[in-house]
């Protein structure tokens, strides 16, 4: 099916988080073809790894919604976890349109945007759970889910071509601990009224069963806390802000005061405490106060748990911590997952603990964890209560989305499409249809410099760690003849047999050689020179080394 130019039409469009659990930025619009208005839903970031030297933070490349910022009637948030709303501060220069959020939701982006000196240029709207948001042909009602972090929302977005459900992340837990329950009258209502399209969270689609609940977790911390007799740290996502009041709760049933450690649980507990939560805990304390306190009378709350370097539990870990010290006798307790990819520095973390004497609880170990996405059981219920016409996979990897395409047609749901990032899918009652391509790709924020993914800053950082650098300088008259240097310098390459003095030498004899043997037409020239020197070195490089580091000649003319 293909619409006409002037006829009004409902596409959705990821940007991020189609392909990739992290980074979510989706888009709908509606209108004439080339003439839509347009919401995103959600605007996240995903984080650097190894492949990313330097690079910390990563986000979704808006450009092609940036292009439209004229017909950009808003930014909704589900909810507060980073890969859904980390990336507002940086992008929204780019997209100048109002944001709406939930009031927990909304504090944390009102830190950030401070943080970026953003606050008062940005119209930021708190709206109330179960609020509604009307943004031109966009009705959107806000639906109560459980995840792992307060105040999680599903949208209902109400159209003229019919009705989407935007779930974001979720689960059903009966016993949430924190929030309500997931508001199935209200899915089911939606699934009388009609559901057109529901995109859906895929992360948890390979696995059966459901997801769990916190009350079971709370039970088991209260019950481990108690089996310690050192000091217990508690490593956990900051943002699961009910398995913060467990431990919590685990340290005052145990006779233990709690410490707050690391930046992101202090910003958590106050936007918790914003929205009414923790009012009444017993007072924390702070870093140098825990420490003067028995053993078994104090229990930290510390960020780390994927184990980042410079997060609260990697700084115990290498005890270079300026007040919390852990040992012989003392327990961490990891009360998170391993998220793929991290595995090589949380086990890092883990053994460095160990060699300390730690004893170190997971949770393969006990029932200390469980996860804020919904297992199949759990997509079953959804879809029994929404009954989309389409089901469109999201949040997930490429085999997440597959499988969970091909789950929705076991469910009966008459169309599917599992999208990939820049997919531009127009929706209707015939089904879903691709209907374009949209740009899409990466931003990294290189210290405080966004930059393209495919740049070419990344790459040459990629070759200096790979091979090193061999930096040669010469000053040079009008002649050719070389009146200071050659000076050679190494950086990054392994000292060889012969020692670095024998390797300096032979590096500044190629380069005298180089410049003696040129041309008497080319001797004087600066850029011959260069080339001269640098194809030197790199002849010479090899040979040494066995690899070829990038080799950079100054020359200096006189």
């Amino acid at each position: 099916m293909t619409s006409s130019n002037n006829k009004d039409r409902l596409v959705f469009v990821p940007l991020g988080g189609s392909g990739e659990i992290g980074m979510n930025l989706n888009l709908y619009g509606f209108g004439p073809e080339g003439r839509e208005q347009w919401i995103i839903v959600d605007l996240g970031v995903t984080f650097g790894d190894s492949s990313t030297p330097g690079v910390e933070v990563i986000m979704p490349d808006p450009e092609f919604i940036a292009a439209r910022a004229d017909d950009l009637l808003g930014i909704v948030l589900t909810h507060a976890h980073e890969d859904h709303m980390g990336a507002v501060a940086s992008l929204w220069p780019q997209l100048r349109a109002p944001v709406y959020a939930t009031p927990f939701t909304a504090y944390l982006v009102r830190d950030r945007l401070a943080e970026s000196g953003l606050l008062d240029q940005v119209a930021l709207h708190e709206v109330p759970l179960g609020g509604r948001i009307t943004l031109g042909p966009f009705d959107m009602e806000l639906v109560t889910l459980t995840h792992s972090i307060p105040e999680p929302n599903g949208l209902l977005i109400r159209t003229p071509a019919g009705m989407v459900l935007h779930t974001g992340d979720w689960k059903i837990d009966p016993e949430p601990l924190i929030g309500a329950p997931t508001d199935a009258g209200a899915l089911m209502a939606a699934g009388e009224e009609g559901v057109l399209a529901m995109v859906c969270d895929s992360t948890n689609v390979l696995t059966e069963g459901e997801a769990g609940s916190e009350a079971g977790v709370r039970g088991e911390l209260i019950k481990l806390v108690g089996e310690q007799d050192g000091r217990v740290a508690v490593a956990a996502f900051a943002s699961n802000v009910a398995r913060l009041q467990s431990a919590v709760e685990a340290a005052e049933q145990n006779g233990r005061t709690v410490c707050l450690v690391g930046r992101s649980m202090h910003r958590m507990m106050g936007a918790a405490r914003h929205v009414g939560l923790f009012a009444n805990a017993k007072p924390f304390i702070d870093e140098e106060d825990a420490a003067a306190l028995p053993k078994n009378k104090v229990l930290y709350l510390c960020t780390g748990s994927q184990g980042e370097p410079r997060a609260a539990l990697s700084r115990i870990a290498s005890g270079s911590h300026r007040h919390v010290k852990l040992g012989n006798g003392d327990s961490v307790l990891f009360s998170s997952r391993v998220i793929p990819g991290n595995e090589k520095s949380i086990f890092a973390l883990q053994n460095a603990l160990v060699s300390m004497g730690v004893a170190v609880i997971g949770e393969k170990d006990r029932h200390i964890h469980v996860s804020g996405h919904p297992c199949r059981d759990e997509l079953r219920q959804m879809y029994a209560w929404a009954r989309p016409r389409i089901a469109i996979p999201v949040h997930g990897e490429r085999r997440h989305l597959i499988e969970h395409a091909k789950l929705a047609q076991e469910l009966q749901v008459p169309h599917g499409f599992a999208p990939r990032n820049g997919d531009m899918i127009m929706l209707s009652d015939a089904g879903a249809e691709l209907v374009d391509e949209v740009p899409n790709g990466r931003i990294y924020r290189d210290g405080n410099v966004l930059t393209p993914a495919d740049g070419g800053a990344l790459r040459e950082r990629k070759k200096l760690a790979f091979g090193g650098v061999i930096s040669m300088a010469l000053a040079v008259d009008g002649a050719g003849r070389i009146h200071s240097g050659p000076e050679a310098n190494v950086f990054g390459l392994a000292e060889p047999q012969d020692g670095f003095d024998a390797v300096i030498d032979a590096l500044c004899e190629a380069a005298q050689k180089a410049v003696d043997n040129m041309p008497k037409r080319s001797r004087g020239d600066e850029q011959a020179t260069e080339n001269a020197v640098l194809q030197a070195v790199r002849r010479l490089a090899p040979k040494i080394w066995g690899k070829r580091p990038h080799v950079e000649v100054i020359v200096l003319p006189l």
